[in-house]
């Protein structure tokens, strides 16, 4: 059986110390830093990943390879806030992440399905980069 990847792009990264980041570490391997095609968007204590179109932008996030994925992906699906037969907000698909190595390869990733009306753009599409900024401003203030 091949491998089974996923992207992620906002409290599930190592360097937010989160606990299910940590929880995600121990279960994976991380491949790399990768991009993924869509927008950024700010909804406070997270971030949403929108689709919109080719050329629309470049999503920074990690690459992590799931030691077992018929493990893992329950407890992030719910984490995610994703319930079969609801409306939910996130959705888990399958595209291609571009690594920094020039590599590409197919991985999991959690899309936002609502409309993301009157919410922040983060420009950078990075959230690691958007949150130490948040907190750079904060404490100026």
């Amino acid at each position: 059986m091949s491998e089974q990847y996923l992207f992620v792009y906002g409290t599930l990264m190592a360097a937010t110390r989160h606990p299910m980041a940590m929880r995600l570490a121990r279960e994976s391997r991380l491949v790399g830093n990768g991009t993924i095609r869509g927008r950024l968007y700010d909804l406070g204590a997270y971030p949403a990943l929108v689709e919109t179109g080719e050329g629309d932008g470049e999503v920074h996030g990690e690459v992590r390879a799931l030691n077992s994925p018929a493990a893992s992906l329950p407890w992030l699906d719910a984490y995610e806030g994703i319930v079969p037969g609801r409306d939910c907000d996130y959705e888990r698909v399958e595209r291609r992440v571009r690594l920094e190595d020039g590599r590409a390869l197919t991985a999991w990733v959690y899309l936002y399905r609502k409309p993301v009306t009157g919410r922040r753009l983060i420009e950078s599409g990075s959230w690691l980069a958007h949150t130490a900024a948040r907190r750079s401003q904060s404490s100026e203030a």
